[in-house]
């Protein structure tokens, strides 16, 4: 999916007169270790539905990334260098500014959630000079009007600005009134972005905002520190919810503006709205948008009420986070207080609905056990999902379970995070390395096979050839019998 950040700021700056240009990595076949390809790995695990091709096809450029990224650099010969990336392609970012031969006079400034949470880490890579903490939007529109006015940028509000071996440290900015945020600029982007898998088929599919911020205190998740970042602050903290008139406003750009044939709803908890505006918002969907859409919420927010709201919209799909199967394990360590009774109820209710919907886990957690692991297996089990999947825990800066495993000594104050695809960065002799990837491969036999196959199961969980190839067998027999 494209990402929403960047096409706010590209509308923001050219509506405020600047020029821009974006270098976009997703189309570069690059083989760097610590890269992987997500969906590769979601497909070959079954955690999706086999697919088919993409209505616009791409083909990955094999030429030297770096090397392009640094000619364009040199052609723009831009002011500022602005880097949007997750933590775990932060490493990848550093590599590719490391590449700049002409950097001219440019400073680069660099944001998202690693910065937020880690700016004193990040401020020292040499090749960073300016770090944003918290939301983008004002910080980098008042950035570039100073740069462009030649006037000093060192005192703007959520940057951090390295200048003459003294970091200038300043105070956040009030959260961003989201009806203030621009229609995305999606002309900066490869039609090829626009196209994305559900269930088989690739739709035209554009990224919608309701609202931002989740209140809900998950150990694994920075939103809870993301919330008390700026209730230090703002009374208001930081959840806010875009006014229904934007909404269709955007939604209505992509339907009639780029020929839209689904929605993407990226909010957190999208059922977290309050039930008025859920109400309001589900009318006027119906009635004006109508397009087959997404969205991910938890199993506290399934009522019968949401469910009829949703099925007047037309939902297609929808993805929610179980995490864990073990009650107790998931009350104290995870701080999520729904039984598993209810929980199970509450998704066959969505089934009743017929509706489709994922679950999504994770595997790893500090202090896990494989036998704690193997309850998220049999929670799954009763669930009738259409698709599950199983991800390694990833302690990325800003989490209280990150945190934990720092305390604990089983993780590197250092270690920047990977991919959630990736093996655990986590050293648990309770739980090694090769016994989370073992069995994180085998979830989906564990889950769709019957039980009496588990012996069989658990020697694919070795990762030596013999497992491996009982493991190829079993994921091909689970392709075929549920796929």
């Amino acid at each position: 999916m494209l990402p929403p950040s960047v096409a706010i700021f590209s509308a923001m700056l050219k509506n405020d007169g600047h020029e821009i240009e974006l270098f976009d990595t997703t189309y570069w076949e690059i083989q760097d270790d610590d890269l992987v390809d997500n969906e590769s790995y979601k497909e070959k695990n079954l955690h999706v539905r086999p697919y088919e091709k993409s209505k616009q096809e791409v083909s990955l450029k094999k030429t030297d990334v770096y090397a392009e990224f640094s000619a364009t650099v040199d052609d723009f010969e831009p002011d500022l260098i602005a880097v949007s990336c997750t933590e775990d392609l932060f490493l990848f970012a550093i590599r590719l500014l490391k590449a700049i031969k002409n950097k001219r006079k440019a400073k680069t400034i660099i944001g998202g959630m690693l910065p937020t949470f880690a700016p004193e880490k990040v401020i020292r890579y040499p090749e960073i000079d300016i770090v944003c903490v918290g939301e983008g939007e004002q910080p980098l529109l008042e950035l570039c009007r100073r740069i462009e006015n030649g006037q000093n940028c060192t005192d703007v509000p959520s940057l951090w600005f390295k200048q003459n071996g003294t970091v200038h440290k300043n105070p956040l900015c009030p959260p961003f009134n989201l009806d203030d945020v621009p229609l995305l600029d999606l002309d900066i982007f490869e039609e090829a972005r626009f196209y994305k898998p559900f269930d088989g088929k690739v739709y035209k599919t554009f990224p919608v905002e309701t609202h931002r911020g989740c209140s809900y205190c998950c150990t694994y998740c920075n939103s809870p520190d993301q919330r008390r970042l700026y209730q230090q602050q703002f009374k208001n903290g930081f959840f806010r919810i875009k006014s229904i008139d934007n909404v269709r406003a955007e939604m209505l750009h992509f339907k009639n503006g780029y020929s839209a044939e689904y929605l993407y709803f990226w909010a957190d908890t999208f059922l977290a709205s309050p039930q008025s505006y859920l109400q309001e918002f589900a009318e006027m969907y119906a009635d004006e948008i109508a397009l087959p859409f997404w969205i991910q919420t938890r199993p506290e927010t399934i009522n019968e009420n949401n469910l009829r709201l949703l099925k007047k919209m037309g939902i297609h799909r929808m993805g929610l986070g179980l995490e864990h199967g073990n009650e107790e394990f998931r009350r104290k360590v995870l701080k999520r207080n729904m039984s598993n009774k209810d929980t199970i109820r509450k998704l066959r209710m969505i089934a009743d609905y017929d509706i489709k919907f994922s679950v999504n886990n994770i595997i790893g957690f500090p202090m896990e056990t494989r036998q704690l692991a193997l309850d998220t297996i049999r929670l799954n089990r009763q669930i009738p999902a259409d698709t599950y999947n199983m991800y390694t825990f990833t302690p990325f800066h800003g989490t209280a379970l990150r945190t934990l495993a720092v305390e604990k000594g089983i993780l590197d104050p250092e270690v920047i995070a990977t991919s959630l695809a990736n093996a655990t960065v986590l050293d648990m002799p309770q739980f090694t390395r090769d016994q989370i990837e073992g069995l994180k491969r085998c979830f989906i036999p564990y889950v769709l096979l019957d039980e009496s196959r588990w012996p069989q199961i658990q020697q694919a969980e070795m990762l030596t050839p013999q497992g491996n190839a009982i493991w190829e067998k079993l994921i091909e027999e689970c392709g075929e019998k549920f796929f």
